[in-house]
């Protein structure tokens, strides 16, 4: 069981990362649009997944009585982990853009700041150093690979909640599916400075999927946790939940909104969610 959910979850976590690597080596355009509305949909999905599985779960773990200040203590625990987490990698890649002012942005949730896509110009007119945005890319895939840790988490414990299904396992394989569809965007979003760094596309593309080999051991974890019992079972799935809101909240739906402010990503959002409906009981 424990090999199939490994590799089950390096086909989400690197293929998903490299895949984003490979679309930003064949695509060079701006595509913001496209992206925009592909975290939108992703939010969706996640967003049904969290209300519609995984919380009904673990309010009601095999047919049993729910305990609902544990679910919402481990919803807690988890959105204020992975902010915090997210917050540390702000300050750690802020300081990096030798060229914020009082009119730049302060965080590094924009996928164009991490990707310094709003910066490519100046930085071919020579007014910045290559190196920069190579080192930012670096930067960038320690931060993607530390955070993919708690997003294997989540589908360890998907696994972990049907653990006598073993490949049938519907929840573990659609939770996998799911993290590597948002995996796509975040692949993008290393690789990109890689390339414009200097850095041999197929190369990029190698390091890009690497960083999400951490989701692996995010899923260990996770469906270690998971099995220990009934009440390690709903703190696992309340904070994998609590930690996917954050996810969905907190970076996909307001960076679709800063890369496209049109009512198509909230389009995007509600077929997301249509779809993860569908996927869930259909």
């Amino acid at each position: 069981m424990i090999w199939s959910i490994i590799g089950i979850t390096a086909l989400a976590g690197m293929g998903g990362t490299g895949i984003g690597g490979l679309i930003s080596c064949l695509f060079r355009k701006d595509s913001n649009k496209t992206v925009s509305l592909l975290l939108s949909f992703a939010a969706g999905v996640m967003t049904s997944v969290v209300c519609f599985d995984l919380l009904t779960e673990a309010l009601h773990p095999d047919d049993m009585g729910n305990d609902v200040v544990l679910v919402v203590l481990g919803v807690l625990v988890g959105y204020v982990v992975i902010a915090l987490l997210n917050a540390w990698i702000d300050r750690k890649t802020n300081h990096e853009v030798a060229h914020i002012d009082e009119n730049h942005p302060r965080t590094a949730d924009s996928l164009e700041e991490l990707t310094h896509a709003n910066h490519l110009r100046e930085h071919r007119e020579g007014r910045q150093p290559r190196s920069g945005l190579f080192l930012a890319g670096l930067v960038m895939a320690a931060a993607i690979a530390l955070h993919n840790v708690p997003e294997g988490m989540v589908i360890g414990a998907s696994f972990a909640r049907t653990a006598k299904e073993m490949l049938l396992n519907r929840g573990g394989l659609m939770m996998a599916g799911v993290i590597g569809l948002h995996n796509v965007p975040e692949g993008m979003a290393v690789a990109v400075p890689l390339i414009s760094g200097g850095m041999p596309k197929w190369r990029s593309v190698i390091v890009t999927a690497m960083t999400g080999f951490p989701t692996v051991l995010g899923a260990v974890l996770g469906f270690t946790v998971g099995a220990m019992g009934t009440t390690a079972l709903v703190l696992a799935l309340s904070v994998a939940s609590g930690a996917m809101l954050y996810v969905v909240f907190g970076e996909l739906l307001p960076e679709s909104i800063l890369m496209w402010q049109s009512k198509l990503p909230a389009a995007a959002t509600v077929i997301g969610m249509l779809v993860g409906v569908i996927i869930i009981y259909a």
